[in-house]
């Protein structure tokens, strides 16, 4: 009889000292503690470095990493080169793990059908109050599992993803043209569920693995509205350049939503979601002429030494 997963905690920041801290201290009083964490830093902050050192010596080692390579996927790789568990589970700094949010992604890892991946719930931190917003929420309550080709979005988020190493290793990590911090933008996560599923990956949505997220100010929240849908876009203009044509459904199902959301909010006259909406309806199409591009790049230009498990 196997024992429970032996599990590492990879986290990104970027120059968010204070909330790296509020994230550390969350996964380090969880029930279950990890066998290590490993922090990625692509930031300047020096209190960075300072926040994991006052907290190494304990029970769980700390490994911190200063990271010159920009972009989100760039970190999770990293994460994934060093990683000395069999499974890696991923946050980032702006999220607050919930004190049974290993356990429960243990307990998930130990149930057959045993699963590849596990992602979770991702709810708002902390109450409501003016001039803050939820984003980027996963609510569902139903624990669900995932086989074949599925909308991404639907199956998870990279702010709560657990996943044995050995399958980011075989089918060679994240990409490094998307994610926060890259030409993408975003939708680095999409991106690789979606290639997991196609790949043969069981992915279970387990609800009781929770991380809360940090609320953001309207102006963040415009920011990534735009953001987050140019990544799919891009996303969607890669995989299709490849030659997968699920990437057009996909690509339309996200643009439509974006468009039913501008015309409802158009209708009740709310020129704050009209204009998020539209934002996303503007960043998807964009992104999509990104993708292809980038991806016909890479295909004239051949294959290239790999710094990604470096």
């Amino acid at each position: 009889m196997t024992g429970p997963p032996v599990l590492s905690v990879g986290i990104a920041t970027l120059d968010r000292p204070a909330a790296l801290a509020r994230c550390l201290d969350a996964v380090l009083s969880g029930t279950l503690l990890p066998a290590e964490v490993i922090v990625i830093d692509q930031g300047q902050a020096r209190e960075s470095a300072e926040v994991v050192r006052r907290r190494q010596g304990g029970p769980v080692p700390l490994m911190y990493l200063r990271q010159r390579r920009r972009g989100l996927s760039a970190a999770r790789n990293a994460m994934v080169a060093r990683a000395r568990a069999a499974h890696l589970v991923i946050t980032d700094d702006d999220c607050v793990p919930d004190a049974q949010w290993l356990a429960a992604i243990s307990r998930a890892f130990a149930t057959r059908p045993v699963p590849d991946v596990v992602t979770g719930r991702v709810l708002a931190l902390g109450p409501e109050r003016p001039g803050a917003y939820a984003v980027s929420l996963r609510t569902a309550t139903v624990r669900r599992d995932f086989v074949g080709p599925a909308l991404p979005w639907v199956v998870g988020t990279g702010a709560n993803f657990a996943i044995r190493r050995q399958w980011l290793l075989r089918y060679g990590g994240y990409d490094e043209r998307l994610g926060a911090g890259s030409p993408g933008m975003a939708a680095e996560d999409f991106e690789l569920i979606h290639r997991l599923l196609v790949s043969g990956a069981r992915i279970r949505y387990e609800p009781d693995a929770v991380v809360y997220h940090e609320r953001q100010p309207e102006a963040r929240r415009m920011a990534s509205r735009r953001a987050y849908s140019y990544g799919i876009g891009a996303a969607c203009g890669i995989l299709f350049r490849r030659g997968d044509r699920r990437a057009v459904p996909m690509m339309w199902r996200w643009l439509t939503g974006r468009i039913v959301r501008l015309l409802e909010a158009m209708n009740r006259r709310d020129s704050s979601a009209a204009r998020q909406a539209w934002l996303g309806v503007i960043g998807t199409i964009q992104g999509v002429g990104h993708g292809w591009r980038a991806e016909r790049r890479a295909a004239v230009a051949g294959p290239v030494p790999s710094e990604r498990w470096g």
